[in-house]
């Protein structure tokens, strides 16, 4: 085991190309999700140009660590003005809205804790500038392994439970996905699937081109607008922000199979589409829209999501992830199998004490945002 130490530098981003390079090369050394991969972190670099810093960690000649940094002045109730430092997020709500998942810093598989905590350190000793550190959505325990690590106070902001399906578990025991569910889930897909094969037959498609996935994703803009809302923190189509960069994400990323669009029609209607980020063999649906029934025997959503689990399990990936949310679609379809929250790990600030004696005077959190609406 090589025991020399950690070195952690910092510097601003200015050349993609050779952040890229040391990117993938670490990427291919670790075990990251799709968030922390290249695939998501250099387009959101690219997209929004965020006034960013780069923390490189090196063991010797060799880099094991990387994460991006952005510091920005958040103004709270008003009076209160907070320095924050954020692991790759702007601190600019409409562009953060794309709700980063299962964040933290990429680091060489099996060196995870220690380059968690010369990043932190690092951050606390060479940084002194900043009142709060911002990271999520993180895994809970991991958050709580940072909050430690600092020394300093973590307050919650957002939590949310994360459910999946794990498609080697599912081949291995030789099931049909259906069998897993419970009698009355598995009624209602079942019951929802006759009736809609009365329109014509039920199946999934999948655009020809990215010209045509970005197409798929803009239909479903008004069904999730109109499930979710267009006000602030609402459905993301509303924010020219988050359609821009999930447009350019498609565009770049479907050639290469990082993202699918999936619709699901019976006969000639379209009853649900959605959409789902790829990566190293496992499935994020990011997002989702369904057709609006009167009749609510039919469940588009229930379907769609069954039949794309069938269908990703045949073709061999590992894990369907619903990701971040208590929606009960996803405590029916899915397991829960992690915890996401974000926190923030604040310093020994006179004003930031002041709030959260307020904050619990009132009972109450002050969320900064919503978590993503699928």
């Amino acid at each position: 085991m090589n025991s020399e130490r950690l070195q952690v530098v910092r510097y601003p981003v200015a050349d993609l190309e050779r952040l890229e390079a040391l990117w993938r090369d670490l990427e291919g050394r670790a075990s990251p999700t799709v968030f922390l991969s290249w695939q998501w972190l250099g387009h959101w670099l690219a997209v929004y140009e965020p006034q960013a810093q780069v923390l490189e960690v090196t063991q010797g000649d060799r880099v094991v660590g990387l994460g991006i940094v952005v510091q920005t002045e958040e103004r709270r109730h008003g009076v209160l003005r907070s320095n924050c430092l954020r692991l790759h997020q702007t601190g600019h709500r409409q562009q953060d809205q794309i709700w980063i998942e299962y964040n933290g810093f990429l680091a060489e598989q099996g060196m995870e804790a220690s380059v968690a905590a010369a990043c932190l350190q690092h951050l606390c000793n060479d940084m002194p500038q900043w009142d709060e550190f911002i990271v999520g959505a993180i895994d809970a325990e991991e958050a709580r392994h940072y909050a430690e690590l600092t020394g300093l106070f973590a307050h919650l902001r957002w939590e949310a439970p994360c459910y999946g399906v794990d498609l080697d578990a599912l081949r291995r025991s030789g099931q049909h996905y259906l069998d897993t569910l419970t009698r009355n889930t598995r009624y209602q897909i079942n019951r929802s699937h006759r009736l809609y094969e009365a329109w014509g037959a039920v199946e999934l498609v999948r655009p020809d081109s990215a010209e045509e996935a970005v197409a798929i994703f803009d239909s479903i803009g008004p069904l999730h607008l109109n499930r979710w809302g267009a006000g602030p923190d609402q459905s993301g189509y509303a924010n020219p922000d988050f359609v821009r960069f999930h447009r350019s994400l498609i565009q770049d990323q479907w050639a290469s199979g990082g993202v699918d669009l999936v619709s699901v029609k019976a006969g000639d209607d379209m009853i649900a589409s959605f959409y789902n980020l790829l990566y190293d063999q496992k499935v994020y649906f990011y997002l989702g829209g369904m057709k609006t029934e009167p009749d609510n025997r039919y469940k588009p959503g229930l379907l769609g999501h069954s039949l794309c689990i069938e269908d990703y399990r045949h073709h061999g990936f590992h894990y369907y992830d619903f990701m971040g949310g208590d929606e009960r679609y996803k405590t029916q379809l899915g397991s829960l199998h992690k915890q996401l929250v974000q926190v923030s790990l604040q310093r020994d600030r006179f004003k930031l004490k002041l709030e959260d004696v307020m904050r619990k005077a009132r009972n109450r959190l002050l969320p900064e945002a919503g978590g993503r609406l699928k």
